[in-house]
């Protein structure tokens, strides 16, 4: 007889991929929509759960359907070179470079700076990245406890921690919805920006990422057939997904709801630490601190062990154990950025990457259809680098968009590519890629009939 997973087994997976994906990000992004969105916090939320839960449910189901083991495997369906660079890109956003030194800068900036004097701010700071990530290194030594160590344990805690700070929210609202302030750029698009703020959590790239953690967690419980390990991937990612629309929902509510008590906050780590000390005092700050820290430890772990499995296996010179302490020491290094930096650098890589995620999912999901041709593949991601491009450029600093060269192009791309004003000017070109894919597929067999 075939083994399955018991519900109990779906449930600790589902933690886990919950937990993994959970993080800094998670946290600040929706607070800090809802208090931008104002009264078009409904609006703002549901673009916002399309990349947010969305995606990253396409992704688990990417990797399930496609019986695939990460994402260095899916993107080989476009071009083994074009899937190692791919590989190393994503990881490096989502590990050392972007989301990392984003966690431990997140859980000191929300957790521990509001008990810290403006003075030692910095190297308070320094402290607190080298005991998170020595903490990070600690448990991702043994990737096979991962289930253990965030399915059951850390992430049960960090849900009873949140669930009693929005408990708390929405039995004392700090101010009504209807007629919340909002802001001019969630005025007239209002989708369309949340849309492109869940970008930030990075959990699209994340599904990815975590392809190679589900898949080895799922067999080290006995599950060794291709095809049910994909279906108990998609079982158990469906109640992560759940989970974190509901929270995001709760989330973005409770930012809006924050207006009618606090200015708009300069992000939204500022805005739930407001939003904590006025419940309970220097108590909210505490429960703040273990809400956050416990929330970015687990998502650190699930980072760091995910990073280091897939570069054993990109570069098998080195040990499991090199990779992370690497994915350690960088992030502890580049977390003294700080959160608003961090924020800001990250995102015109994500702007840019995310296309090429989004199209490489929804194509392996569809790839069936088209009978896994890699010349789809291929077109499809070639027409949208290019715009990717574009995206990306557009959501970079001032010092790089007043480069006359920069701005020639983006004027370019702003009067040629619909849909290029709110960051989606690579949904058209990919789709043409995709049709000419099929064209040229359908062309070359029919000339092969004949």
């Amino acid at each position: 007889m075939e083994k399955k997973l018991s519900f109990r087994q779906y449930l600790y997976v589902g933690s886990m991929l919950f937990g993994l994906f959970f993080g800094a990000g998670n946290l600040i992004f929706p607070v800090n929509m809802g208090q931008l969105a104002g009264e078009n916090v409904l609006l703002a939320n549901l673009g916002f759960l399309v990349t947010g839960i969305g995606l990253p449910f396409l992704g688990v189901i990417a990797i399930g359907v496609s019986q695939s083991k990460g994402v260095f495997e899916l993107a080989s369906k476009i071009d083994r070179r074009y899937a190692f660079i791919f590989t190393v890109l994503i990881y490096l956003v989502i590990g050392p470079f972007f989301a990392l030194p984003r966690l431990a800068t997140t859980s000191f900036e929300i957790g521990l700076a509001p008990f810290v004097g403006d003075g030692n701010q910095s190297i308070v700071l320094a402290v607190f990245s080298l005991v998170f990530f020595v903490a990070t290194w600690f448990f991702s030594r043994k990737p096979t406890k991962i289930l253990d160590y965030v399915g059951k344990f850390l992430n049960p805690i960090f849900l009873l921690l949140l669930g009693t700070l929005l408990f708390l929210g929405f039995t004392r609202p700090l101010g009504p919805i209807a007629g919340a302030v909002v802001q001019p750029s969630y005025t007239t698009a209002a989708f369309s920006k949340g849309f492109i703020e869940g970008y930030n959590t990075l959990d699209a790239l994340a599904s990815l990422a975590f392809g190679i953690i589900i898949v080895t967690t799922i067999q080290s419980m006995g599950i060794e057939k291709p095809n049910q390990i994909a279906k108990d991937t998609i079982k158990s990612g469906t109640i992560s997904i759940v989970l974190m629309g509901v929270i995001y929902t709760l989330l973005a509510y409770l930012g809006t709801m924050s207006l009618g008590k606090f200015a708009l906050s300069e992000n939204g780590g500022i805005a739930l630490a407001q939003i904590a000390n006025e419940y309970l005092g220097t108590a909210g700050s505490v429960l703040l601190a273990l809400i956050v820290i416990s929330a970015c430890l687990k998502t650190a772990i699930g980072l760091v062990t995910a990073f280091s499995e897939t570069f054993v296996e990109l570069f098998p010179s080195r040990s499991y154990q090199f990779f992370i302490v690497v994915a350690s020491i960088l992030p502890c290094l580049f977390a003294n950025v700080g959160l608003t930096n961090i924020i800001q650098l990250s995102l015109p890589v994500l702007m840019f990457v995310y296309p090429l995620a989004m199209t490489l999912i929804l194509l392996s999901i569809v790839s069936p259809l088209f009978k896994h041709r890699r010349i789809v593949y291929q077109m499809t991601t070639v027409f949208t680098i290019v715009p990717a491009i574009f995206d990306g450029l557009a959501a970079s600093p001032s010092g790089i968009l007043n480069i006359p060269s920069v701005d020639s192009l983006l004027t370019l791309a702003g009067k040629y590519l619909p849909f290029f004003h709110i960051g989606m000017g690579w949904v058209l070109p990919a789709f043409v890629g995709f049709l000419i894919g099929i064209i040229y597929t359908l062309f070359t067999e029919s000339k092969r009939a004949v």
